[in-house]
């Protein structure tokens, strides 16, 4: 009688980003995946990228190709790590070749946040005063509000939240525009000052949600890791990536989207911007959520004709330059 040897439990090891964001995003993935398969241990890997090392430039002067995602990447395709934790808006849309996005978890609150000095705590974006200093690394949020709101001046602003926050405190800036969401998982949700409603400022792709790539080749993984996805919301950011993709956008053009799912339906609405605030294109198409990709494909081709392409190419003009 042969005796059947059975395969120790496998370990998988998550990569990760070392900011503290990054950390509790990560941390939280594991955790969930440990109670659906408390068999199988799940190690945290971090490593930092390179948008985590340059913190006196623009992003938009460094360039999007991976900036917060490529170490990671790297590290999957050489065996070191099996899988990684991104922010989904940090994600580019084209991966490299052999890698995959293997499941979206359920979104947090997407949209942008305002946080004020002590000193405007009674205000809202609309009744900061003249000149107001507002930070914000996003060209996104930067062309919208310079749309809405030319009489604020603006000023990037880099590095962690923490380190963000303790420059608004100190007086540099008036007020920061940020993701709603990061504040949340940090369990900063009492900085919030306002949600800036859609109509001033659409998000960006995949704001809000993470994003769980891995090698293509790892069907146990790709399967394992399916326990945590969360269908109505990778179905809303497949729209929105495949909209950004289809314009050919990155991470750090002013693109900004809002999704939403009634039933079988998915509404998705764009935007392209200026940076200068002053050309703005906008529409929306609603369709079978099934089919989120096609959306963001239709949704490109409708801004397209409205000017979309140009506006786009005035802007990657400018930051080949380095403007």
């Amino acid at each position: 009688m042969t005796s059947v040897v059975s395969s120790p439990p496998r370990t998988i090891r998550i990569g990760s980003r070392k900011s503290q964001l990054a950390l509790v995003q990560t941390y939280w993935v594991q955790e969930q995946l440990q109670k659906s398969f408390p068999d199988i241990t799940f190690e945290v890997h971090t490593m930092s990228t390179q948008g985590d090392k340059i913190l006196d430039v623009a992003l938009a002067k460094i360039g999007d190709k991976g900036l917060f995602t490529k170490e990671l990447e790297v590290g999957m395709l050489n065996q070191e790590i099996d899988f990684a934790v991104h922010s989904l808006k940090d994600l580019p849309t084209n991966l490299p070749e052999g890698l995959t996005l293997a499941a979206i978890t359920e979104r947090e609150n997407p949209a942008d946040a305002l946080v004020v000095h002590e000193k405007h705590k009674d205000k809202q974006i609309d009744t900061l005063p003249e000149g107001a200093v507002i930070g914000t690394s996003s060209l996104r949020r930067l062309a919208q509000l310079r749309h809405h709101f030319p009489h604020f001046t603006f000023k990037d602003v880099r590095g962690n939240l923490i380190t963000r926050l303790a420059k608004l405190d100190a007086g540099e800036y008036d007020a920061l525009i940020l993701a709603a969401a990061g504040l949340e998982r940090l369990e900063m949700s009492d900085r919030i000052h306002q949600i800036i409603p859609n109509e001033i400022s659409l998000h960006a792709v995949g704001q809000g949600a993470l994003g769980i790539e891995c090698r293509a080749d790892d069907s146990e993984l790709l399967s394992l890791l399916k326990a945590i996805e969360h269908p109505q919301t990778r179905d809303r950011c497949l729209a929105e990536r495949s909209f950004l993709r289809s314009l050919e956008g990155g991470c750090q053009v002013p693109i900004g989207v809002n999704t939403e799912i009634s039933g079988d339906d998915l509404t998705l609405t764009g935007i392209v911007a200026s940076v200068d605030g002053q050309k703005f294109v906008k529409d929306t198409v609603t369709g079978i959520a099934n089919n989120a990709e096609a959306l963001g494909i239709e949704l490109a081709e409708l801004l397209r004709q409205q000017g979309a392409q140009e506006i786009l190419s005035e802007i990657f003009a400018v930051i080949q330059r380095g403007s």
